[in-house]
C-alpha cells in the first residue's frame, strides 16, 4: 500500500480506496434494504476462519446508501464536523482531533461503544481527504502517536484502510459508500461478526443519513463559517510532523480473546 516517501497519503492511495469501493468481486451481500446494502469480504475458508470457528483477525465491511435528499458536499461536511458528531454518532464515547499533518490530512483519535458484553475499543488514525465537484474520499488508517499509547481501560484496534467515497447523483443527492478494513485485536465470536453487517452496520447509516439531514439547520446556527476541513487557514490545530508517526502494526498490541462471548442483546430488533 504505497505511501508515497512518507507516511502520508499519496494519489495511489486514494485510487486504491476508490478501487476497492466499487469492486464487486470477492464480496458477499448481507443486506439489501431501504436504499442501503452491507457486503461482507468472502475469503477462502481455511483463511477466513480458525479451529475455533471464529473469523480472521482483519474484519472487511462495505456498506453504501443511495440518498436522495441530502448533497454529498453536506454528507462531507458531517463527517468531518467534530462539533456536531457529538449530537448524532451513536457508539462515540471519545473523538479529538490532535494534530494537523498537511492541508487535507490529521491525526485523531476516537474510541467506540461495542456491542455488550465486548470490551469497548479505540483507534489513533491518520486521516486524510479529497474534495472535488465529481466525489469527496476520505481515508484513514492507524498510526503510533508517542503521546497517545493504548489505553488499560481499552482495546486498541487497528485500521489498516478505513474511509467514505461520496458521489453527488444530483444537487440534493448522492451515493455514500463506507469501506471498514479493520483488526479489533480480538477473536470474535460468529454472532458479533453477524450483527455488525446485519443489525449494527444498517444502523449507523441511518444515523449518519439522519445527521446529514439534520446538519444544514444545525451549522446555519454553530459557527457556519467554519470548516477548516475545506478552508486549511482556518485550522487550530497544532503542525506535526509526520515523520514523528509511524504504522501502527496489530502484532504489537493486546489481543483480546472474547470467542466464548454470548449475545447480550440476542433479541434486539435486526429490522
Amino acid at each position: 500500500m504505497s505511501r508515497g516517501t512518507g507516511i502520508v497519503p499519496d494519489e495511489s492511495m486514494f485510487n486504491e480506496f476508490k478501487r476497492q469501493c466499487l469492486s464487486t468481486e470477492n464480496w458477499l451481500s448481507k443486506y439489501d434494504k431501504n436504499d442501503m446494502e452491507v457486503w461482507v469480504e468472502v475469503a477462502p475458508l481455511s483463511a477466513s476462519t480458525n479451529s475455533k470457528g471464529n473469523f480472521s483477525k482483519v474484519h472487511k465491511i462495505k456498506c453504501r446508501m443511495n440518498i436522495k435528499d441530502v448533497s454529498a458536499a453536506t454528507m462531507f461536511d458531517v463527517l468531518h464536523d467534530g462539533m456536531y458528531r457529538k449530537t448524532w454518532d451513536p457508539t462515540m464515547l471519545e473523538s479529538f482531533d490532535i494534530a494537523r499533518l498537511a492541508p487535507n490530512a490529521d491525526v485523531g483519535y476516537y474510541s467506540w461503544l461495542c456491542p455488550n458484553p465486548l470490551k469497548n475499543r479505540d483507534v489513533v488514525t491518520l486521516r486524510s481527504w479529497q474534495a472535488s465537484e465529481n466525489e469527496y474520499v476520505i481515508i484513514n488508517f492507524s498510526v503510533k502517536h508517542p503521546k497517545f499509547p493504548p489505553r488499560k481501560d481499552l482495546v486498541r484496534a487497528v485500521s489498516f484502510l478505513t474511509g467514505y467515497l461520496i458521489r453527488p447523483t444530483g444537487p440534493n443527492s448522492c451515493i455514500f459508500t463506507y469501506l471498514s478494513q479493520a483488526d479489533p485485536r480480538g477473536s470474535l465470536p460468529k454472532w458479533i461478526v453477524s450483527k455488525a453487517s446485519q443489525v449494527l452496520a444498517p444502523k449507523v447509516l441511518r444515523s449518519v443519513h439522519k445527521a446529514g439531514q439534520n446538519y444544514p439547520a444545525w451549522k446555519a446556527a454553530n459557527s457556519p463559517d467554519h470548516k477548516p476541513w475545506l478552508y486549511p487557514i482556518q485550522s487550530e490545530l497544532p503542525m506535526m510532523d509526520p515523520a514523528e508517526l509511524s504504522i501502527q502494526r496489530g502484532d504489537s498490541l493486546e489481543n483480546v480473546d472474547e470467542s466464548l462471548t454470548k449475545d447480550a442483546q440476542e433479541n434486539e430488533d435486526s429490522s
